[in-house]
């Protein structure tokens, strides 16, 4: 047999696959995006509020393809494009995330090198606990206190259930903090605490049960919350199962401010936080810690005796019930 012949007639040749629009790596700045505030997220969709309008009809968004896996909370401030009617049925897309002015975060323990962001650019961190049912934990308070300084937010306690029993005993060791301790009680309307929140942006942490959700009843009508009951052994039922920004009233001089109301959470890990943190956020102790040696936990002696947190005492610069109060909350980076 004779070898066969081959022509370019046996050759086969794919076609080209050059599209109508050349690649390129370039993507739209989206100058005209409107500007939104993320109100609550569920199952990769994002509830945004045009302009932190609470007023305009919320928009429902999903995450640009550009923006990969850009971690957005509530809070965030965001760029939108596409149907912002908040007509039923449309979809807008999130293009930009602002960068955030505060930051709330927690670890599931305190080794736990994954951080959780709670809420963005909250202007306030309410500290909810009960003074009874359940007893309250100091503990737990004062995690919350150094969140709050490392992330930029300012701490407001909020004393629930006073009605039970007396609360002064537990708000008088954070009285030398110099951040607002409010009381409220369940057969009152939180006036003191509503006058707080009035224009800002706040969030609420808490153990389950101490009645988060019952401020939030009280202090948004329409956000109809779900209470639960504590359990016969001191702990509260989850009744909030997700971050959701809530509008308060608008004030007088036309501002608008939300209520982040957060899941009831048994832990606050601190593995994000250092010492240095906690007294940096006091501006007449910033100062001060620029004095110590390299590595001072400023917890004092025997551990720390060349802390210049204790010469300010000395020389009468700084209060010995404020610095023992800091202390208290530094022992719970410990």
């Amino acid at each position: 047999m004779s070898k066969r012949e081959y022509d370019e007639s046996d050759v086969r040749i794919r076609p080209g696959r050059r599209g109508s629009r050349p690649r390129t790596k370039q993507r739209p700045d989206h100058a005209d995006a409107a500007e939104a505030m993320v109100v609550t997220v569920d199952r990769g969709r994002w509830t945004c509020a045009p302009d932190g309008d609470s007023t305009r009809p919320p928009v429902t968004a999903m995450r640009a393809r550009e923006l990969g896996r850009t971690p957005i909370v509530v809070g965030d401030r965001v760029g939108l494009v596409g149907d912002l009617t908040g007509a039923v049925d449309t979809l807008a897309r999130i293009v930009r995330v602002e960068p955030r002015s505060t930051v709330l975060r927690r670890t599931a323990e305190d080794d736990d090198p994954f951080e959780r962001v709670v809420v963005a650019n909250a202007e306030q961190l309410v500290i909810v606990t009960a003074v009874a049912d359940p007893v309250p934990r100091t503990g737990f308070v004062d995690r919350c206190l150094v969140a709050a300084y490392a992330g930029g937010l300012r701490p407001v306690l909020c004393l629930t259930k006073a009605d039970l029993a007396d609360p002064e005993p537990f708000a008088a060791a954070y009285r030398e903090l110099d951040f607002p301790v409010v009381v409220t009680r369940r057969d009152r309307p939180p006036t003191e605490l509503a006058a707080l929140l009035a224009g800002k942006v706040s969030a609420l942490v808490g153990h389950s049960g101490v009645g988060k959700s019952t401020l939030v009843n009280a202090l948004v009508p329409d956000a109809d919350r779900a209470v639960g009951v504590v359990s016969a052994v001191g702990k509260g039922r989850h009744t909030t199962v997700a971050a959701l920004a809530l509008p308060l009233p608008r004030t007088p001089d036309g501002r608008d401010g939300w209520v982040v109301d957060t899941p009831g959470v048994r832990s606050f890990g601190l593995a994000h936080v250092t010492p240095d943190d906690v007294p940096a956020a006091f501006e007449d102790l910033a100062a001060a810690i620029e004095d110590c040696p390299r590595g001072c936990g400023h917890l004092g002696p025997p551990a720390d005796p060349e802390c210049a947190l204790d010469v300010r005492v000395a020389q009468g610069l700084l209060r010995p019930g404020r610095l023992e109060a800091l202390r208290r909350v530094l022992v719970a980076l410990r």
